[in-house]
């Protein structure tokens, strides 16, 4: 070691054995003073540089206003099931369309008074561009046979009118833009009874934030653009195959549907 270094360390013992227990400064610090305000951290820093937007809420809620609007006048302009049809195929406000493989409108026959309306199409839907072709469809289908119809003599389509990714539950934005198509597709086949099947159809339908299992079974009238029609929930067939005790239920609704139908063809 060097001289200079063995001096200050004789300094420093000396002060220690002198009593020196701290540190001063060459400038005198007043103790009474309230200490300075600590620096910002970076994160705060970053965000006080950086531009103030709006919250992503307020910017996606006018877009999503307009959709709707322009949805409604298109759909009011359809004067057909064939040009509401070609229209929903052009539609491309709804994301939905980008990643389905086909438009699933319709099928059945819409002069046979009797409309059924499901949740979306599924996978087997999406492929062949048609509502219940699955699994469902077949229970519908035999349903549908047990009150005496067929595809020929009821008319399917859903709330939705392309698959959601990964059989998905339909976004709120999903759902209200194909709203006024399927408004419109009530209104242009005018049947003398609804049959809503699964607590979507319900909700959008009927407005109603009631679960299935509360609704099903009790008559209810749907009443919107000109038309006062009767309607009939009842479970989704997708739940029926999931809960066998529940077909029960189903049954004794689609009894109801074929007693109605019945007196109103009397009339």
């Amino acid at each position: 070691m060097s001289d200079d270094h063995d001096l200050a360390l004789a300094m420093l013992r000396w002060q220690v054995e002198m009593g020196a227990d701290e540190a001063i400064g060459d400038a005198p610090v007043n103790r009474l003073a309230a200490p300075p305000p600590p620096p910002p951290k970076a994160a705060e820093q970053r965000a006080a540089a950086a531009p103030q937007v709006r919250a992503p809420q307020a910017l996606a809620l006018e877009p999503v206003q307009e959709s709707v609007s322009t949805a409604r006048r298109i759909a009011q302009g359809c004067n057909s099931l064939e040009e509401l049809r070609e229209t929903l195929a052009r539609f491309d406000l709804c994301p939905l369309r980008a990643t389905a493989t086909n438009l699933v409108f319709a099928d059945g026959n819409p002069d046979s008074g009797l409309m059924f309306i499901g949740e979306a199409p599924g996978a087997d839907e999406d492929r062949q561009g048609l509502p219940f072709v699955g699994v469902s469809g077949q229970l519908l289908d035999r349903m549908l046979a047990a009150i005496g119809r067929d595809r020929t003599t009821a008319y399917i389509t859903n709330t939705i009118f392309w698959r959601p990714p990964g059989n998905r539950t339909p976004t709120s934005l999903e759902s209200e833009l194909c709203v006024p198509f399927l408004e419109r597709h009530i209104e242009l086949v005018r049947p003398k009874l609804l049959v809503l099947l699964g607590k979507q159809a319900a909700t959008v339908v009927l407005e109603s934030t009631e679960g299935i299992t509360r609704l099903r079974g009790k008559w209810k009238t749907y009443t919107r653009n000109g038309l006062d029609l009767p309607v009939m929930p009842t479970y989704h067939p997708a739940y029926l195959l999931r809960n066998a005790p529940a077909k029960r239920e189903a049954w004794r609704d689609f009894l109801e549907v074929k007693y109605r139908l019945e007196s109103t063809s009397s009339v």
